[in-house]
């Protein structure tokens, strides 16, 4: 039992964070833009909601690009997962901004977290913004 006590502690811990540009660019292992994405912040009726909302997201995903994107950078992520935890590693943290970090990079990180979880990786999931909006 320690012993699988000891290897849960020393697995790699995997970080998807959104955040908004505006507000500071982050840093991570791997930090991207997604600022070439549609913009529901345009659109009144989607303005209000973020990238957890169902119809906000599929408004970022309806340009083909976006869902091409997304898979691209999860399959990059795993690749770094793969070579961080080979490397004995302890943290990989992957850094999605957007203009506000309400809409594009939550959506995209919410993507990515549930494609990820599907292949057996455990990402947790920070939105730097929605969470600093909570305080």
């Amino acid at each position: 039992m320690q012993e699988k006590a000891a290897e849960s502690q020393e697995r790699l811990r995997l970080e998807l964070w959104s955040f908004g540009f505006k507000y500071g660019a982050m840093e991570g292992n791997l930090v991207t833009d997604v600022r070439f994405m549609p913009n529901p912040y345009y659109i009144p009726d989607l303005r209000h909601m973020t990238g957890k909302d169902e119809a906000c997201a599929a408004y970022v995903f309806k340009d083909s690009s976006t869902g091409e994107f997304a898979s691209a950078l999860t399959e990059l992520i795993i690749r770094m997962e793969r070579s961080f935890a080979g490397q004995d590693r302890k943290v990989l943290k992957v850094a999605i901004g957007c203009t506000g970090g309400q809409h594009r990079s939550v959506a995209v990180v919410e993507s990515i977290a549930r494609i990820l979880r599907a292949s057996g990786l455990q990402p947790e999931v920070h939105h730097k913004e929605l969470e600093t909006a909570l305080r």
